[in-house]
């Protein structure tokens, strides 16, 4: 059993240091190397993170790969380059830590998910939200039935992000990017619902430009149902001034709110008692001991997962989730609305390969 994982991160941007932070964080994981497009970001960034010997910089992913041989590639860079990094490193025999979303397209996910089979190496994405002891206790009470059945949800991420933000060449294109905000951003929200309700049986979705100037969605509306019966009203947004990440689960028992930005701790989630179950209440409060969504706890648990042999935690399980909602969106939207379950988008003839798609401009 390796005893301390040799890590290497891919793209050195802002994302990369939370990735770093977490490595050094962990009593048997080192930071090795790193590479970037940009060789003075990756150096600069080697730097800042050097405990002792600074990690080594690499002009490109093959060398570092037949080089250092990382037990853990660490992928931080824009998802069009995902696929194609993720196979060199799980070729190369490393397991895989993608950043969201995991791939601009299902079929490339699956491309991902199958190398990662054959290499018998593990992929994991990083959905950060689904983190956190308050997280974990409100899906530990919805799949116990403390609560009741659940009914309704409401998923938002209403974002703000202004012209400058989408002056970066690789955004807002369905070529670079691979979509607007509903990959972008509202994947998160859709990852932490989708956490806590399961799986899902229909979406209706719709993509609006109301008033970016870009090729994809600064808007979309779409309602899901899931296979548990809920029915949930999804609204994302890039357009938002007034920003809010949240998700309201209304059950037979209780309402269930998280409303927070970027991340979430105790003091973001409540517990509202229907009438009648006040006196429950008490069963339903959140751990005494408190730990906030982060990537931290994530990148802790896969590694001591990796570490031990084990399978995936929870936080790190049903990478393909996430991105089949989002794609579902896409493929509906691309069908006027249609109806999209999940045996459609299994043999979608077009939305498995990328999600470009009809947006109605209402400016």
């Amino acid at each position: 059993m390796t005893t301390t994982l040799r890590c290497a991160i891919v793209g050195t941007g802002a994302v990369a240091h939370l990735h770093a932070r977490a490595v050094l964080a962990h009593p048997h994981a080192v930071l090795v190397a790193v590479t970037d497009q940009t060789r003075p970001t990756a150096e600069a960034f080697a730097a800042e993170w050097a405990r002792g010997a600074a990690p080594t910089v690499y002009d490109s992913l093959d060398v570092l790969l037949a080089t250092e041989r990382p037990d853990v590639v660490l992928v931080c860079t824009p998802p069009g380059a995902h696929r194609e990094q993720t196979l060199a490193a799980f070729a190369a025999g490393s397991h895989v830590i993608v950043e969201k979303p995991p791939a601009p397209s299902l079929d490339e996910l699956d491309e991902m998910r199958a190398a990662a089979d054959a290499a018998d190496r593990r992929l994991a994405v990083v959905f950060q939200q689904r983190t956190g002891t308050a997280a974990a206790h409100v899906r530990s009470l919805l799949q116990s039935g403390a609560l009741g059945r659940p009914l309704l949800a409401v998923c938002q991420t209403l974002w703000y992000r202004d012209e400058e933000y989408f002056a970066v060449p690789w955004r807002g294109t369905w070529e670079t990017e691979g979509g607007g905000t509903t990959l972008g951003h509202g994947i998160h929200q859709l990852d932490l619902l989708g956490f806590l309700l399961g799986d899902w049986a229909s979406v209706q979705g719709r993509l609006w430009r109301l008033d970016r100037d870009t090729q994809t969605e600064d808007t979309s509306t779409a309602t899901i149902t899931f296979a548990n019966g809920v029915v949930a009203q999804v609204v994302t947004s890039a357009v938002s001034p007034r920003q809010t990440s949240s998700v309201r689960i209304d059950t037979q028992r209780a309402t269930v709110t998280v409303d927070h930005l970027y991340g979430h701790g105790h003091e973001n989630w409540v517990i509202t008692p229907a009438p009648g179950f006040e006196d429950d209440a008490d069963d339903w409060d959140l751990p005494a001991i408190e730990e906030r969504s982060d990537h931290a706890p994530l990148l802790r648990d896969v590694f001591d997962a990796l570490l031990s042999g084990s399978p995936l935690p929870p936080t790190a399980e049903e990478p393909a989730r996430a991105l089949e909602l989002v794609a579902a969106i896409y493929a509906s939207a691309a069908a006027d609305g249609a109806v999209v379950t999940p045996a459609d988008l299994a043999a979608h003839p077009t939305h498995r390969s990328g999600f470009a798609s009809p947006v109605t401009d209402m400016r």
